[in-house]
């Protein structure tokens, strides 16, 4: 006699997933992601560690996911960054949206993609791998858009694009390192200034 095999049961999580995964991200962004243990996760979010398995997999799959979130969402200044018209625009905005996301009035200070896994042991070296592939996949975009620049004549003749891109990020990722460590947003935007006096520096 055949068996059937029996479908999903289609009953609700019983938690709102969105509202959950916004939570991991914010326990990650504050602890990084080996600080951040699987109880803080689970309480944050509200949820047991059976559910937050069955929602989203393992810690990494969830700091992957909530990496996807924190660009789409508090990093996303970077889209808008890149449609400035100017390249000078592009880095005003970029260091601009960099000190806003990074010394919130509300929530954790600093940068998970920065601080996320500076160091981790070898079972977080897949997260350590994946936040310095954001970080250079954000260099190489505005790369790309000061490529675009210096074709139409906005930058100097002779500027090397990929040294002006790994110009503004460096100083991006300094400043949030500089937020992490407390340096409040009127300093930041002060040296953000005197940074982009001279443009281009290169």
């Amino acid at each position: 006699m055949e068996t059937r095999k029996k479908g999903p049961s289609g009953r609700p999580r019983g938690f709102d997933a969105d509202q959950a995964l916004e939570r991991a991200m914010l326990v990650f962004w504050e602890h990084g992601y080996e600080g951040a243990s699987l109880a803080a996760l689970t309480d944050a979010m509200g949820i047991s560690a059976t559910s937050m398995y069955a929602a989203f997999g393992n810690k990494q799959e969830l700091f992957r996911k909530a990496m996807e979130r924190y660009a789409t969402g508090p990093s996303d200044y970077l889209v808008r960054a890149l449609e400035q018209p100017t390249a000078h625009g592009v880095a005003t905005e970029i260091l601009a949206g960099t000190i806003r996301t990074t010394t919130r009035p509300s929530g954790p200070q600093g940068c998970l993609g920065v601080q996320g896994a500076l160091a981790a042991s070898d079972s977080g070296r897949e997260v350590r791998d994946l936040l310095a592939d954001w970080r250079n996949d954000s260099c190489c975009r505005i790369q790309e858009r000061f490529r675009r620049a210096a074709d139409e004549g906005d930058l100097p003749p002779g500027t090397d694009p990929g040294v002006l891109a790994r110009y503004v990020t460096t100083l991006a990722f300094g400043i949030a390192v500089q937020a992490a460590s407390g340096v409040c947003g009127d300093e930041l935007r002060a040296m953000a200034d005197a940074a982009l006096r001279t443009w281009p520096p290169v």
